[in-house]
C-alpha cells in the first residue's frame, strides 16, 4: 500500500476568511478567544475536513495550535487533528517553513495556506517529493473547488 501524503492545513483566511468585507454565505461568526473579535467558520467545512483525512495524513499547519482542536474542530464535528508545532504566536509566517518541513519529512504534501511566502515557495521548489502548495484568498476561504483539487493531487501519486 502507497504512503498517504502529508496535508497541512491552515486556519485563518483558509477555513475563517477573515479578509471579507462581510460573514460570507454559508457562514456564522463565532468569538472563539475572548477579548477578540468573532472568527468566521462554515458548519459545511466539517465534511471536507473529513475528506481530506481520509485522502492523507491530516494535520493543522496553524497558529492556533492545539486551540484549533479544543476550539474550532467541535463547532464542525471533527475528531482533533495533530498540530504541527511553529513559534508562539505573533510569529513571521516565514518560520511555519522549518516546522512544516520536519512534519513532512520526505513524504509527498500539499500545504492549504492563504500565506505562502517566499522561502516556503523555495521550500516546495527544492524538494524531491511532490509537493502541492494551495493559495487561498483570505477575502474568499477555501472553496470546493480547493478542496478537489488537493484529491485529485493526492489520487495521482
Amino acid at each position: 500500500m502507497r504512503e498517504k501524503p502529508v496535508l497541512l492545513l491552515d486556519l485563518d483566511g483558509v477555513l475563517s476568511p477573515f479578509a471579507a468585507p462581510a460573514c460570507p454565505e454559508g457562514y456564522l461568526e463565532r468569538v472563539f478567544f475572548e477579548g477578540e473579535p468573532p472568527h468566521r467558520y462554515c458548519p459545511a467545512h466539517g465534511a471536507w475536513i473529513r475528506e481530506l483525512a481520509a485522502a492523507g495524513e491530516l494535520w493543522w499547519a496553524t497558529g492556533w495550535g492545539e486551540h484549533a482542536n479544543e476550539r474550532f474542530l467541535p463547532v464542525l464535528g471533527v475528531d482533533p487533528l495533530p498540530v504541527v508545532r511553529f513559534p508562539p504566536v505573533p510569529f513571521e509566517p516565514e518560520l511555519k517553513v522549518p516546522a512544516v518541513d520536519l512534519v513532512t519529512g520526505d513524504r509527498p504534501a500539499a500545504w492549504i495556506d492563504d500565506n505562502h511566502t517566499t522561502r516556503g515557495l523555495r521550500w516546495a521548489a527544492a524538494r524531491p517529493a511532490p509537493t502541492l502548495l494551495v493559495s487561498i484568498d483570505p477575502a474568499v476561504g477555501w472553496t470546493r473547488s480547493d478542496i478537489d483539487h488537493v484529491l485529485d493531487w493526492a489520487a495521482r501519486l
